[in-house]
């Protein structure tokens, strides 16, 4: 199955839970990328990130990466706004995910040192549907492995 950024598919249908990876990943035939089911709980600083995905062997295979921006934020519901639980499609097939940031890839080619991150947390009175925040590499926040799709030149 191709990936594909331009594609809705209902959310009830979304998500596969893959017995091939001993149901630790998950299939978003939305996109094409496999997801680690169970996200690190501890928050640690970006470059720690990085390393943290690329040792992962997660349902018996190695391969996982810290993803990009875009591929992080495509998880988010911006239609749950309560504060208290992640901002993911309803049904969604993954477990401890934190109502919190989390790292991504992305980094700013005109600030060294700064990262994009996705909040999985409502933030009342934001009019962004998903937040977005740059964060100098000292932050500490949660880490959630991909693997599959193009990682692109700032990613292993």
């Amino acid at each position: 199955m191709g990936s594909s950024c331009d594609r809705k598919i209902d959310d009830t249908e979304r998500f596969e839970v893959l017995n091939e990876f001993n149901t630790e990943a998950v299939l978003d035939k939305e996109t094409g990328l496999v997801w680690e089911r169970r996200p690190s709980k501890k928050a640690v600083a970006w470059p720690n990130a990085r390393l943290l995905c690329a040792q992962k062997a997660v349902g018996g295979r190695g391969g996982w990466r810290l993803p990009a921006f875009n591929e992080l934020a495509s998880l988010v519901d911006p239609a749950v706004t309560d504060p208290t639980v992640p901002r993911l499609p309803a049904g969604h097939p993954f477990l401890d995910v934190q109502a919190a940031s989390y790292w991504s890839a992305t980094i700013f080619a005109d600030e060294p040192g700064f990262a994009l991150i996705v909040k999985f947390v409502f933030v009342a009175g934001s009019d962004a549907p998903i937040g977005v925040n740059d964060a100098n590499s000292g932050g500490q926040y949660h880490v959630w492995a991909v693997r599959g799709g193009s990682p692109g030149p700032d990613s292993y």
